[in-house]
């Protein structure tokens, strides 16, 4: 679950993250993003696109607020999407970290593991991660990967991962919700 955060003015609307409004927001966002992503995944993305460059960093600050709300309201074991279909990068600490994990050699680690994505990153060789539980709990957990650890990218500097949050939103409910209800405090949601 997200880590908690001291909030912030956003000073863009005047309007403190705490006193956003998420009485517009679905009671059941999975249900709500899985009825929704196929169709409208490419309008939300261009308006975020079109957010973004209007908001820039003064976008955070709510984004981080909405963060915590979708964390509130989305378990992330109820879908595991994530981890059944986007291979997540390992760099060099984190292979050697599960490797020591799971008490292999490094080597051996990367062999089983391991592979070389079509942009040259080391990432999981399966999908759905062979990590990932019937139950959809992480058999890995304490020593995941960095960007399992940072997923879905929605709590930092939001503004500068646009693209990513873009890609994510039809593989990521909590990322729906973020962006859906920024598009939505802004008047932009398509």
């Amino acid at each position: 679950m997200a880590r908690k955060r001291k909030k912030k003015n956003n000073p863009s609307s005047g309007q403190a993250p705490d006193a956003l409004d998420f009485d517009a927001a679905p009671e059941d966002p999975i249900a709500h993003w899985q009825a929704q992503a196929l169709r409208k995944t490419e309008a939300m993305a261009r308006q975020l696109k079109k957010l973004g460059h209007q908001e820039g960093a003064a976008l955070d600050t709510a984004a981080e607020a909405v963060h915590d709300e979708a964390f509130r309201r989305i378990e992330c074991l109820d879908c595991a999407n994530c981890c059944t279909s986007i291979p997540p990068m390992v760099n060099a600490a984190d292979a050697k970290r599960l490797a020591r994990f799971l008490r292999l050699s490094e080597g051996e680690f990367h062999e089983r593991y391991l592979t070389r994505d079509e942009d040259g990153d080391t990432v999981i060789n399966a999908s759905p991660c062979p990590f990932l539980a019937e139950d959809k709990h992480c058999l890995v957990y304490e020593a995941r990967p960095r960007a399992c650890r940072a997923y879905p990218h929605t709590e930092t500097d939001f503004h500068k991962h646009l693209d990513l949050h873009a890609r994510n939103l039809p593989v990521c409910p909590a990322t729906w919700f973020v962006v859906e209800q920024l598009l939505r405090q802004a008047g932009k949601l398509p």
